[in-house]
């Protein structure tokens, strides 16, 4: 039953972004396509590899997964380098062949999911190295699950944030994150047709945060379609930055196979809901590839580190400083809703109670039980009115996310892995609008469209995952 309200939500979400459009003709279904595609490969390929890689068990080579893992990657170097020096033709003829090599790979051994194990093997590591140094400066109080002093979220979270932005930077100095940037861009820019300068923006919002990505098409902004400035404010707002995941791992104790499965996929689908609502209808000056640059600011290793725990601990004061407002905000508000409820029992007790029943329906939309719709609505809730933070938070509460069944709870994680919310519209348009002051006005123009647009994007996203649970 749950699969099919998912394949419900999965037409109404389509649905609303069709309404919304603002030039229906100009639609390029192509795009859609390959949006809707690539998602669902993306999820098929990460909640399904198992079952694919035992029914295709027959066809492996006897070779471990890891060896896989190796020969796929040696055989994208030598391919390249070969393919850099052939005509067109034959290049095209070269890459066919090793797309499906590549799929065969992939399928027979779960590679996609092999790539999330160890990104998540690693994600750990760092997490427990952050509490060395959260220890030191803090003492007791920076022990991670310390059995003496508890929980403390600004000692024992917000390190994470400034130790993970600082690996970052030091993997931007040495030139790993443009590599990474500049693949994903050349996959949304040849399957979607999307504009050099727009993929290249999409490809780093799944690294970096709503402000920052912008940084790697600076000189291009300018001049900017509103279809391509509104894929760069959705793809901003359907994404997590890198620097922030693992906080929500701590926090929440969400998979971060999960988290990481999330921002892939919405990047097709954060370009594909952008076009959809607002088509392009002019010819973009970046129409084909664009070098990937990201202004280096280190001299070296020492600078890079040193840089990005600066901008991480900037980051983990902005998280503690709107975590302190909003969640006072909804107490405030909590209490405002109790003492009316109290002369008036007819009144909601509470905010959540209110959120909960306005965001229910769509939470059941996804996958999400009736059952325990109520709480993933509140969630979805506090996530578009507050941010993903503070809902990350509350699903890590006691009797909150327990509650949930473990399908609802990979569900929810998939809808609030993103900063779609009010306040993002004010970040992006003084964020982005400094990088390009003569699109300030586009900027505001476009914003609440971004801000559903991105919502939507990990809407989908969750139903996908719902549809597949």
């Amino acid at each position: 039953m749950e699969r099919f309200s998912a394949l419900i939500g999965f037409v109404l979400i389509l649905a609303i972004a069709y309404l919304l459009s603002n030039n229906r003709k100009a639609i390029r279904w192509r795009t859609v396509f390959w949006g809707l595609l690539l998602q669902i490969i993306i999820a098929i390929a990460v909640l399904k590899g198992k079952e694919i890689a035992a029914a295709l068990s027959a066809i492996a080579i006897p070779i471990d997964r890891s060896i896989a893992a190796i020969i796929f990657i040696a055989l994208a170097i030598i391919i390249y380098q070969i393919a850099i020096r052939l005509p067109v033709g034959v290049r095209r003829f070269l890459w066919y062949g090793f797309g499906a090599l590549s799929v065969y790979l992939f399928l027979t051994y779960n590679l996609l999911a092999y790539l999330f194990e160890t990104m998540k093997t690693i994600v750990n590591v760092l997490i427990g190295y952050t509490g060395k140094g959260s220890q030191f400066v803090f003492g007791e109080l920076g022990v991670q699950n310390s059995t003496k002093i508890g929980f403390i979220f600004a000692t024992q979270v917000l390190p994470t944030i400034i130790f993970i932005a600082s690996i970052f930077a030091i993997l931007y100095y040495l030139g790993v994150m443009q590599l990474v940037v500049k693949f994903f861009a050349k996959i949304m820019t040849r399957f979607l047709g999307t504009s050099g300068a727009e993929s290249t923006s999409v490809a780093a919002s799944i690294f970096m945060g709503q402000t920052e990505a912008p940084l790697t098409i600076r000189p291009f902004l300018p001049e900017m379609t509103m279809s391509e400035l509104m894929t760069v404010m959705t793809a901003g707002m359907a994404h997590i930055s890198g620097g922030i995941m693992a906080a929500y791992v701590l926090v929440a104790k969400v998979d971060v196979i999960h988290l990481l499965t999330a921002v892939i996929m919405t990047a097709p689908g954060a370009i594909m809901m952008s076009k959809l609502i607002v088509p392009e209808v002019d010819q973009p000056k970046t129409g084909g590839d664009v070098e990937v640059v990201v202004p280096k600011q280190d001299v070296n290793i020492i600078d890079a580190a040193g840089r990005g725990a600066i901008e991480g601990l900037h980051l983990s004061l902005n998280v503690a400083a709107m975590l302190i407002a909003f969640v006072a905000l909804v107490a405030l508000i909590n209490g405002t809703f109790g003492y009316i409820h109290t002369y008036i029992p007819q009144f909601p007790a509470s905010l959540d109670i209110v959120l909960g029943w306005i965001f229910r329906p769509i939470a059941w939309a996804m996958g999400v039980s009736w059952k325990e719709s109520q709480i993933v609505g509140n969630l979805l809730g506090l996530r578009m009115v507050l941010n993903e933070f503070v809902a990350f938070i509350k699903l890590g509460e006691p009797g909150v996310g327990s509650s949930l069944s473990p399908r609802s709870f990979t569900i929810v994680t998939y809808a609030l892995c993103g900063f779609a919310n009010f306040s993002s519209i004010a970040i992006q348009i003084g964020g982005i609008g400094s990088l390009a002051p003569t699109r300030r006005g586009d900027l505001a123009r476009l914003g609440l469209r971004a801000m559903f647009a991105g919502t939507l994007a990990n809407f989908l996203t969750a139903t996908i995952a719902g549809m597949l649970l």
